[in-house]
């Protein structure tokens, strides 16, 4: 990496912790809302892509309010799931959600960098991501670093925003998402900015296709993407 785009990635992260701190006591009210239920669905058909064996072990990476965490624990009996995320405001959301259900014993949640995951190597029966791959300063070495705590055979499954191309819904999505959303999410949050983000990490992330060659690139096999509401959502999935 160059210095200018070191410098670049420190700026995002930067940016991206501060909109996140911002948003994390209205994250998942507006999640729900906004997606007009969506997300629920969204989350359960990326679970289904993780193929967890029973007593398995997987790591959520930027798990944030631990919603994909949960959806993980719900999934598999005896499941161990470990939550990560860099903003300590969305982890203490994410306490609150789990102490809440009935999977406390299942779940760890700790603070922690997506671009230097602490575990060994071959540690987790699978490595999911939820809506945050479009946030990291590397989206390559992200998907390389969950990779690398995968044990083979295991899988990395991505759950993310994508790029429509029907046309007509794909006009119209766009005029809700960039026009639309930021003003609900102003009303939401209270003050403008962090809903101004989404439209533009989703302008600058690029489309599922490519997103599924970086999961080739970085050395998983049988990389492949589900599109789902008609294109505005993926689901990546690579196996080591």
């Amino acid at each position: 990496m160059t210095i200018d785009r070191f410098q670049q990635a420190a700026e995002k992260e930067k940016y991206v912790h501060s909109v996140f701190t911002a948003i994390a006591h209205r994250y998942d009210l507006l999640n729900t809302a906004l997606s007009f239920n969506q997300d629920k669905y969204w989350r359960r058909f990326a679970v289904r892509q993780a193929g967890l064996p029973a007593g398995g072990q997987v790591l959520d990476v930027c798990c944030g309010t631990a919603m994909l965490t949960l959806e993980l624990a719900r999934s598999v009996e005896k499941a161990k799931v470990i939550g990560l995320d860099f903003c300590e405001e969305m982890l203490a959301v994410g306490r609150e959600n789990i102490a809440k259900s009935n999977c406390c014993g299942a779940i760890e949640l700790i603070q922690g960098n997506a671009l230097a995951l602490p575990f060994a190597d071959n540690t987790f029966d699978c490595a999911t991501i939820g809506f945050a791959l479009r946030n990291v300063p590397d989206i390559k070495e992200t998907i390389a670093e969950m990779q690398r705590v995968v044990k083979p055979g295991g899988r990395v499954v991505s759950l993310e925003l994508a790029k429509p191309s029907a046309p007509v819904f794909k006009q119209l999505y766009y005029l809700y998402f960039e026009q639309i959303l930021p003003l609900l999410g102003k009303l939401g949050v209270g003050f403008d900015g962090p809903y101004r983000w989404l439209p533009e990490s989703l302008r600058r992330f690029p489309h599922q296709s490519v997103i599924c060659d970086y999961f080739t690139e970085v050395g998983l096999k049988q990389a492949r993407y589900h599109e789902l509401t008609g294109g505005i959502v993926a689901v990546h999935v690579g196996v080591k």
